[in-house]
């Protein structure tokens, strides 16, 4: 029997190092999110925190809540796919959790991952909708086309059972499978598939997710087992989304077999070299010939390992030889022995020391960005606090002795002061209307109205097209003009940024405001999500002279994807425009209160001592004690920043995992 997180789980004896890792990872996400949120608590206890810093520190705790880690899996059917992934995560459960046998057992892409919001369960997207202009992403949201089936995640019979619906298959009609792109008569191996009925067999689903709270995936680790390598080339959501936004793939060959043609052609188009980037050898107890000696097995596996890294174009230590299947029962059955012979040990380390180090430096990169500007604006902000009172200070002790001419004389200074500080927030309002003028022009290029307009002028174009030079000139003209319209706001954020830097600039030199420069705003990001998406489809699609009737159609059925795949992003750089012009103002705004704020309290002081002589000293005995206050907090604030970036900056290997 099984449970989410004990049950029959074999003991931590087994824990692999990239399970190790996985939790040390896990655990230094939440040391970081509990610094932030103190420090989050306290900046607002001290009335340090304005729209800005609020915005900064919710994306760095959204950052660390909806942190991934994604792991695909590629390989041609009978690889050894589903083996690997129950050795690598799931031996601890003491059996198979995916089925593993000889065969396809993979038909349709299939993520592992945990929702809470959602039970234990299968949910399968009927392959039917692909013959629907919609993408996978876009079925996501929509929660009536899929068919759930509820995991017993207590029985471990009942789990592999519904595990096996990824590896059911139908029978359709051959003009039912040209409809799902999924037929293609000049291919001879699809023609084979044609039964004595005139039927094609196809997957009976198109994608499925399996919401598992294994432990592991509970931390944000997600698992894509995709279908063999014909998938790759057919299924747009794999090629666009899944295996390009993996933060590693495992590329899985058979050891007896070598690299074979499709897996060249997968390799060089779809996956290639890179970080996060690996080679797996499986099967190598294949070549376990109790008629040669150990180091004549050596040498043959070496030369395979040599010939596979030569012809993908890599070296030796990207390539490893490894029995998933020797590994599993190796785990299982707690033989340390037959585990180092699968080699199985070597692959995790590779994993475990390059991607989840190599994911935790892009977030603590991520992170120190954000907590160095929110450190030096609110530190600003407070010594900002500590000079005003000081010079209220040195102000109120030259009146010791005075007539009260002088006192007068010193209310219409502070009066002349708010005078000046009354017009520059009159340019002020100019800037405002400068300001809302461009933030508008930013949406007329980069507006959903707009882009929705862009794919349907492009499905005309392609519809028009009775040739695949036509189709492709079509997409080309669409991607230009993205890239057009993502070019032209960016210009106009680039000149709102540009004047509130001169308007930052003007407050700090003429009222001494302690301002920094504006957050920065760039569609960069964007620009290069935009260029990827066509390159992939350049490699899909760029070379071809002449297309098939059901090239043509896969080819569409691509459009479709790019389509969902760049309303995704426009809508992330709607989301990120529309957060940045909220608080591009917001620094500005709260030194302006601030200044505002002491300029009347300066007054008031004046005023209490023009009108009683007397109270002269008990103001500056005030004054003294709240700058000492103010000092106590920028100490305090000074070892909260320090125990925040001490967080970030901490490495893995200073945790111990919990057994």
């Amino acid at each position: 029997m099984l449970d989410s997180g004990q049950g029959n789980r074999v003991s931590g004896d087994n824990v692999s190092n990239l399970v190790q890792k996985f939790r040390e990872y896990s655990i230094w996400r939440s040391g970081v999110t509990i610094a932030l949120e103190r420090y989050r608590a306290w900046v607002s206890v001290a009335q340090l925190s304005d729209a800005a810093s609020d915005q900064r520190l919710s994306r760095a705790l959204s950052r660390l809540a909806e942190d991934k880690l994604t792991i695909a899996f590629v390989a041609e059917f009978s690889r050894g796919k589903s083996e690997l992934i129950n050795a690598i995560f799931f031996a601890d459960y003491g059996q198979r959790i995916l089925p593993s046998s000889a065969g396809r057992t993979t038909m349709c892409p299939t993520e592992l991952l945990y929702d809470e919001t959602f039970p234990p369960s299968i949910r399968l997207l009927p392959i039917e909708t692909r013959a629907e202009s919609q993408s996978t992403s876009d079925f996501r949201e929509q929660s009536h086309v899929w068919t759930v089936l509820p995991l017993d995640i207590s029985s471990g019979d009942g789990m592999l059972e519904a595990f096996k619906q990824v590896s059911l298959t139908k029978r359709v009609s051959i003009e039912a499978a040209k409809s799902y792109g999924l037929y293609d008569e000049d291919d001879p191996d699809t023609a084979l598939a044609i039964d004595a009925d005139g039927m094609v067999e196809v997957s009976q689903w198109r994608h499925a997710i399996v919401n598992f709270p294994h432990p592991l995936l509970k931390e944000g680790l997600i698992i894509v087992d995709t279908p063999g390598l014909n998938a790759i080339g057919t299924e747009p959501e794999l090629t666009l989304n899944l295996i390009p936004n993996a933060h590693a793939v495992l590329f899985i060959l058979a050891a007896d077999t070598g690299v074979t043609k499709s897996d060249i052609e997968v390799w060089r188009n779809h996956i290639g070299t890179g970080a996060g980037r690996m080679v797996v050898l499986n099967k190598i107890d294949s070549m376990w010939d109790e008629l040669r000696t150990p180091a004549e097995v050596e040498r043959q596996i070496a030369g395979q390992v040599a010939s596979v890294a030569h012809t993908l174009g890599l070296t030796e230590r990207q390539v490893f030889p490894v029995s998933a299947q020797k590994g599993l029962v190796g785990k299982i059955n707690r033989d340390p022995a037959l585990l180092a012979r699968s080699r199985l040990p070597a692959l995790e380390s590779a994993l475990s020391n390059e991607l989840i180090p190599a994911k935790q430096d892009i977030i603590r990169a991520q992170l120190m960005v954000d907590i160095d500007e929110l450190a030096a604006s609110r530190q600003a902000l407070l010594s900002s606090r500590i000079r005003n009172v000081v010079e209220q200070l040195v102000e109120l002790k030259s009146l010791r002795g005075k007539n009260r001419n002088i006192v007068a004389h010193m209310m219409k200074r502070i009066d002349m002061e708010k005078t000046e500080f009354d017009g520059s927030l009159m340019k002020l309002q100019g800037t405002r209307a400068v300001f809302a003028r461009l933030s508008s022009q930013v949406f007329t290029n980069l507006g959903m109205d707009v882009l929705k307009a862009e794919i349907d002028r492009a499905r005309r174009s392609m519809s028009r097209s009775m040739f695949s030079s036509g189709m492709r000139e079509a997409v080309k003209n669409f991607f230009g003009q993205l890239q057009g319209n993502l070019e032209l706001s960016g210009q106009r954020t680039d000149e709102i940024t540009e004047m509130m830097t001169v308007m930052y600039r003007r407050f700090s030199n003429e009222h001494g405001l302690a301002l920094s420069t504006p957050m920065p705003f760039s569609l960069d990001k964007y620009r290069h999500e935009i260029a990827m998406i066509e390159n992939i489809y350049q490699k899909q699609f760029g070379t071809a002279a002449l297309m098939t009737t059901p090239q043509v159609v896969l080819m569409q059925k691509f459009f479709d994807s790019i389509a969902s795949r760049v309303k995704q992003s426009f809508l992330l750089a709607n989301r990120d425009v529309e957060a940045w012009l909220k608080v591009v103002m917001a620094p500005l705004e709260a030194q302006i209160r601030e200044h505002k704020g002491q300029l009347k309290r300066r007054r008031q002081s004046i005023e209490r001592i023009h009108a009683a002589t007397d109270g002269l000293e008990e103001k500056v005995v005030a004054l003294e004690q709240m700058q000492s206050e103010l000092e106590v907090q920028k100490r305090a604030l000074v070892a909260l920043e320090a125990e925040l970036k001490n967080a970030i900056t901490e490495e893995l290997a200073s945790y111990k995992a919990a057994a």
